[in-house]
């Protein structure tokens, strides 16, 4: 269990426990307003929305950075380029507190889990460090701080099993709570163990640990009740569930099917998942698509790399070709599938030949949309330690014309897709300048945004999922009309 420990000065032992949560403590006005910055993967951005949900029942107001107290920073270290964006974000932070002897910040994430303590050294205003299994004790851990303004608590211990959070604040034991937004998303692990040579993640979010199918099937109904119609689960390598040390055994593919028949008692409709590795990815799985057609028609499969030398130098566990017969395989079982992946550029060793089969695999999938990143040493990874470092410069080249590709497969996919009808689940009212007609977006079952129009309040709600025809294709999204 992560420890609620003091940075400086003596601990004390059993401290009461309205101290401790941050409970019954407003019989004085204390200011207890925050605003939260997240970093990085989906999975922070579903703990930063489940952090302002359990601030705000214990009181907390969401506000604005020039306006909070509480500065919270959910951050990621996947890359160097956020973690420098954190340490630019706390010296904004700085400035918009100075004179504020109140105010302070929240470091959680996985810079807060690798750089732990030293975030009290360098920044005076941080008093709260969290790491990924402690956060559900950050909402206490505030409170608290809140009271106490000569206290620092860091919370990055691991816990041995995965940390489930309060389900009062969570609303999964009590389903009469706020609404949540058409779309959900359920953490269903924590950590990975595949120490895949670039990466950090297991790092900074420990070592895989499976929840309890009953566990996450609780959550989904919470949520359904709620008001969400799409489900997404979530895990670094989500096709490894229930198969580590903590888990039951349960396959990821069982917990599939299990979730996909919440929509025979609920409004579930539409089922996601994400992220995949290939090499763990089972022949169940892939026939699931086949037989759930609450499946959404896309998938995240990255591949990181077409070269099987560098492929193998990063440790993923499979080859292109094993990869090639995989997705070939997915597309039997769903021949419309829109797949998209994760890619590094210029990692160590790569040569433009190992460039070169990456665009290869590029065309031959094609994806849909790609994340693509150039290589960056990462403090702890194996990757640091090899040679044959590509420079900086022809990587960012090579970065270019990847992207440059992309956005041809992209356009000419989405530009495919004109004159076609499609089932939109509305999330929210399309963003329009001034005098446009009125819309809403939302994403289809591909995951492509679409914007609809005209679709005013009168015809379209969030949580509404209605036929759309596709009339024109643009860079990154869709416009249609409602039929």
């Amino acid at each position: 269990m992560p420890s609620l420990a003091r940075h400086r000065g003596r601990p004390r032992h059993g401290p009461p426990l309205h101290k401790l949560w941050g409970i019954a403590t407003f019989g004085h006005m204390i200011d207890r307003t925050f605003c939260i910055q997240t970093f990085g993967c989906q999975m922070n951005v579903n703990d930063s929305r489940w952090l302002a949900r359990a601030l705000t029942r214990r009181g907390f107001t969401e506000a604005g950075p020039e306006t909070a107290r509480i500065h919270i920073l959910n951050t990621c270290s996947v890359r160097n380029k956020p973690e420098q964006k954190v340490y630019s974000a706390l010296g904004r932070v700085r400035r918009v507190t100075t004179g504020r002897t109140d105010a302070f910040a929240v470091v959680a994430g996985c810079v807060a889990q690798q750089i732990g303590a030293d975030f009290f050294r360098r920044f005076p205003q941080v008093r709260l460090i969290v790491g990924g299994d402690g956060l559900r004790m950050a909402p206490g851990a505030i409170a608290r701080l809140c009271e106490e303004r000569d206290l620092r608590l860091n919370l990055t211990d691991f816990s041995a099993t995965y940390p489930e959070r309060d389900p009062e604040l969570e609303g999964a034991a009590n389903t009469g709570t706020a609404a949540v937004g058409p779309v959900a998303y359920v953490n269903i692990m924590q950590g990975c163990d595949n120490f895949c040579a670039y990466c950090i993640v297991p790092c900074t979010r420990g070592g895989q640990k499976s929840r309890t199918v009953a566990a996450v099937l609780d959550e989904c109904r919470a949520l359904l009740d709620r008001g969400a119609r799409e489900i997404v689960l979530l895990g670094q390598n989500v096709n490894a569930y229930g198969q580590d040390r903590y888990g039951d055994g349960t396959s990821f593919t069982r917990l599939l099917y299990r979730t996909a028949e919440l929509s025979e008692r609920t409004d579930l409709r539409r089922l996601r998942f994400v992220t995949s590795h290939p090499k763990d990815f089972s022949p169940d799985s892939t026939a699931a698509f086949a037989a759930l057609p609450i499946l959404a028609s896309n998938l995240h499969l990255p591949i990181q790399s077409g070269s099987d030398a560098v492929l193998a130098r990063m440790g993923r566990g499979y080859t292109r070709n094993t990869y090639l017969r995989l997705v070939e395989n997915l597309y039997k079982a769903r021949p419309d599938l829109a797949i998209t992946t994760d890619i590094i550029v210029g990692f160590p060793g790569e040569t433009e030949r190992d460039f070169q089969d990456t665009l290869a695999v590029m065309r031959a999938v094609p994806y849909a949309s790609s994340f693509s990143f150039c290589y960056s040493d990462r403090p702890g990874t194996a990757a640091c330690s090899l040679p044959d470092k590509v420079p900086q410069d022809i990587a960012a080249l090579r970065l270019e014309r990847l992207q440059a590709l992309q956005q041809e497969l992209t356009l000419a996919r989405l530009t495919g897709l004109v004159g076609q009808t499609a089932e939109v689940l509305l999330e929210s009212p399309s963003p329009r300048p001034a005098g446009e007609t009125a819309s809403w977006q939302g994403r289809d079952n591909w995951g492509n945004v679409v914007h609809v129009a005209p679709c005013d309040a009168a015809r379209g709600r969030a949580g509404d999922s209605i036929p759309v025809r596709i009339t024109e294709a643009r860079k990154h999204s869709l416009v249609a009309e409602a039929v």
